[in-house]
């Protein structure tokens, strides 16, 4: 199998599609694609290099299995509720990857990503909704990196892999203190226009989460037919210290587990679609910094995709991402579509 065929593989197996697991302000928006289908699994042993682009536009408010329209939300406020209307957050991940395959048996991968994204919301307005209550903020910073180990040596075949990594807060973090004067954290974003100028973005839309998460995962992978060969994968992330830990200014992200599977076909090595399923669930975040009603939920996507081999050691490959089912906790933005690109080089 081509060196390159490993590069993807790991990419897909280590979660990195639309930033891995980590993905803010929303229960389960579009993070659980896994693109090692989009070239297969290898054992063969040298260094990779991968850079990856991820878009996930939240456009539309969700609650349980429905959307709903802003005004609905505001009209808690009318009835003297706190709930806030969300606009949109647009979010754009650039990771980079480096992995290191020392033998068959075990494979090395560390995922850089730069975290680009903007948030709208009306905060608690009532209705009529009008364009001068809107506030926004920009994060454009550094995240969260991952190092994570595999071993795929269960079998002889190398198609069966377990997986542990852990996540650590290199990303900026942080909210308001007990008191309401100042910030905890590490450089948090504020809100820079619209009413809510000067005050800090949400926790959960910060560019780190402040914590440190052990990921731990399992692969399968293996052919149905001479064309077809088919894959499943399960992750799971749970934050296990968190730098925000005082109270009154307390913050711990919801676990995170997603499942994919789906099926390549390989007649043609140069180019092969495939088509996965994704499930995705996020548990609700903890601590007074977070928003708990609003942070839970469970989403399901169907996913095409395609690579191609432009080079003997580098390929492309890009993926859509359609929600076909979504159950989240209280009110949140939610993407229509979400899309990823990536290039691989193995040597």
């Amino acid at each position: 199998m081509k060196p390159i065929k490993f590069i993807t593989a790991t990419i897909l197996t280590l979660g990195i599609v639309m930033t891995s697991l980590d993905c803010f302000a929303c229960a389960a928006c579009g993070c659980s694609l896994s693109s090692e289908a989009a070239t297969g699994y290898s054992s063969t042993t040298g260094w990779s290099v991968s850079l990856q682009y991820d878009y996930i536009n939240q456009n539309q408010l969700r609650s349980g299995t429905s959307s709903i329209s802003s005004s609905q939300v505001a009209a808690i406020n009318d009835a003297g509720g706190s709930q806030e209307v969300e606009h949109g957050t647009i979010n754009r991940y650039i990771t980079l990857g480096i992995g290191y395959t020392p033998s068959k048996d075990w494979n090395l991968r560390l995922l850089v990503p730069y975290i680009d994204r903007s948030h709208t919301t009306y905060g608690q307005a009532s209705n009529p909704l009008t364009p001068d209550q809107i506030s926004g903020a920009g994060v454009s910073s550094l995240g969260d990196i991952k190092f994570i180990t595999s071993y795929q040596g269960l079998l002889s075949s190398h198609n069966l892999g377990i997986q542990l990594g852990v996540k650590l807060p290199t990303g900026a973090y942080g909210g308001p203190n007990a008191s309401g004067t100042g910030t905890v954290g590490r450089n948090p974003v504020n809100f820079t226009s619209g009413p809510n100028t000067g005050d800090i973005l949400d926790t959960s839309l910060q560019a780190g989460t402040g914590s440190t998460d052990l990921i731990v995962g399992a692969y399968y992978n293996n052919k149905v037919s001479q064309n077809f060969s088919a894959f499943a994968n399960f992750q799971f992330q749970a934050a296990v210290k968190q730098k925000l830990n005082q109270p009154g200014e307390d913050y711990r992200p919801g676990n995170q587990e997603a499942l994919s599977f789906g099926i390549r076909y390989e007649a043609n090595p140069t180019f092969v679609p495939q088509l996965q399923v994704n499930i995705n669930h996020r548990s609700q975040d903890l601590g007074t910094l977070a928003d708990t009603p609003n942070s839970a939920g469970t989403a399901a996507y169907l996913s095409p995709g395609v690579s191609v081999s432009i080079l003997k050691e580098v390929q492309i490959y890009g993926f859509a991402q359609l929600p076909i089912y979504s159950k989240l906790e209280g009110y949140q933005l939610f993407p229509h579509v979400t899309g990823s690109v990536g290039l691989a080089y193995a040597f």
